[in-house]
């Protein structure tokens, strides 16, 4: 009679157990959710900023690229070469690159005149920005000078 008892008493606690297991309720899993949601849109938002900076290095990295060369033109020109005549105002020209739009601005200035009035020292200035999307612009400078003959 003993071990009949026992059984019922093993037998409760078992179902008072399983009975205090309930699972996952909806309102847990609805907050779950939210939270991942949240966490989820955080991440996208981190992933869209970084496409648009990417983009924009991209951009200055070709303004660079287009602004060299257009430096390196210059550089290799004669001193008395009708490209790199002295100008009152800046030349603007746009240029096309990688599906990329850009305006050049070269501004040539002359300083140190000889003699008959020609410039001996020549300041080059290559300005690059970007057209859309707009952007930082990039600036390159450098000086040149011509042969001249002198008393010292």
């Amino acid at each position: 009679m003993k071990l009949k008892g026992l059984k019922k008493r093993v037998g409760s606690r078992a179902t008072a157990q399983k009975s205090a297991e309930r699972g996952v309720t909806l309102v847990e899993t609805a907050v779950a959710l939210v939270i991942l949601m949240v966490v989820g849109l955080g991440v996208v938002t981190a992933f869209t900023y970084s496409i648009g900076y990417n983009s924009l290095g991209n951009d200055r990295g070709l303004a660079i690229s287009i602004a060299q060369q257009q430096m390196e033109q210059l550089r290799t020109a004669q001193f008395t070469d009708a490209v790199l005549n002295v100008t009152p105002t800046a030349v603007t020209s746009n240029f096309l690159s990688n599906g990329r739009s850009f305006q050049i601005t070269k501004t040539i200035t002359g300083s140190n005149n000889d003699n008959n009035g020609n410039p001996t020292l020549k300041s080059i200035t290559i300005r690059i920005d970007p057209i859309n999307p707009a952007g930082f612009p990039v600036v390159l400078q450098t000086l040149r000078t011509g042969m001249t003959k002198g008393s010292h």
